[in-house]
């Protein structure tokens, strides 16, 4: 008899392609309006590559995200995807400090339940920038504020964020906190590989991905988390060429193949909601505070 696969957790981190971090240096919040918006068009293309292959998924949406397409945010509601925070504006968790993330999440949360009329729980951080020893005071301020679990941390080391040495596995780094879920990595040459998705999904021969992602599910018989962006999908957005090479290359690499990617991983595996492949672990957390009211 043949055994059943294990489902991973597969998310979109709802966002437009000026709102990046690689880009920040370049592209002043102020100058964020007058960019021509492309997020509603792409995130419907991923609804329809979900719907075609029968998956479901957690989409992390911002929102300022929100505030602008409500009704895609509806339309993500409507096909049985999961609707969870990812800020209300992009900004670095650790650069706001712990009340201004506090009025970042409450106000994103309040937002997204009102415009979806169905609760949000999770979270995850622009550019992963919760950690230990950067934020400590995060995940009780998740709980305080409502939500139920947080991915947010990537155990590797990277030039714009990780945590190397944190957990690779869901734990709870507060006992008045929520679940963290950190992103997938595996176990290799000393060190963690990042095996999660976005421009490292992008630049890795896809057989190799695979590989190392069955591994995951194989030997180590646990599920594992994959994220995207809809500008991923969109190699037809603006070319900003007065962004530094580094970072044109990083956000513009190999987006043609991406859509084509991401229906062969739809594919070669089983996929599921954040809330529902790791529904064991984040019910393991504190109760919500009465403040989440």
């Amino acid at each position: 008899m043949t055994e059943p696969r294990i489902r991973n957790a597969m998310s979109v981190d709802v966002e437009e392609w000026f709102q990046v971090q690689a880009f920040a240096g370049t592209i002043p919040r102020d100058r964020w309006d007058s960019f021509g918006t492309r997020v509603e068009a792409s995130t419907d293309r991923i609804l329809a590559r979900f719907a075609e292959a029968g998956a479901r998924a957690t989409f992390f949406i911002l929102g300022c995200v929100a505030d602008r397409h409500p009704a895609l945010v509806r339309r993500i509601a409507a096909q049985g995807h999961e609707v969870a925070s990812h800020g209300q504006g992009h900004e670095l968790v650790h650069a706001i400090g712990e009340a201004g993330f506090r009025a970042d999440i409450r106000r994103a949360r309040r937002t997204l339940e009102d415009v979806a009329g169905v609760a949000v729980r999770g979270y995850r951080a622009p550019t992963f920038s919760i950690g230990p020893a950067i934020t400590p005071w995060a995940h009780r301020v998740l709980a305080e504020e409502g939500y139920c679990y947080s991915s947010s941390v990537f155990p590797v080391g990277h030039d714009l964020y990780g945590a190397p040495d944190a957990p690779r596995g869901p734990h709870l780094p507060d006992p008045d906190g929520v679940t963290e879920l950190p992103m997938t990595t595996l176990r290799a040459l000393g060190r963690n590989l990042p095996c999660s998705g976005g421009g490292w999904f992008r630049l890795a021969p896809y057989p190799l991905f695979r590989a190392a992602l069955n591994r995951v599910n194989a030997a180590e018989q646990r599920a594992g988390i994959f994220y995207f962006h809809p500008w991923e999908i969109d190699p037809g957005q603006p070319r900003l060429a007065a962004a530094p090479a580094r970072a044109r290359f990083r956000h513009y690499a190999r987006q043609a193949s991406m859509e084509s990617r991401i229906t062969r991983l739809l594919r070669d595996f089983a996929w599921g909601r954040m809330d529902e492949v790791f529904s064991t672990a984040i019910d393991a957390a504190p109760p919500l505070r009465a403040a989440a009211a």
